[in-house]
C-alpha cells in the first residue's frame, strides 16, 4: 500500500511545494530586479528623481 502511494504520488505535497518555490522565486526576482533597476543609470527624464527610501545605495567603487 505504501509503495503504491509513493509510485502514484498520492498523499504528496509536491505540486504545492513546487508552486510555492516558483511563487517565492518570482517575488524575489522582481524585488532584486527592482533594486537593480533603481540603482542603475536613470532613463531619460528620470535623472533628477529621488531614489525611494527602501532602495539601498550601492557604491560604484568595486573595492567597497
Amino acid at each position: 500500500m505504501i509503495l503504491l502511494q509513493v509510485a502514484t504520488g498520492e498523499g504528496s505535497s509536491f505540486p504545492l511545494a513546487f508552486t510555492a518555490v516558483y511563487v517565492i522565486g518570482f517575488i524575489a526576482a522582481v524585488t532584486i530586479g527592482s533594486i537593480a533597476w533603481y540603482n542603475s543609470k536613470r532613463p531619460p527624464g528620470w535623472e533628477d528623481k529621488e531614489r525611494p527610501d527602501v532602495v539601498p545605495e550601492v557604491s560604484e567603487d568595486p573595492k567597497v
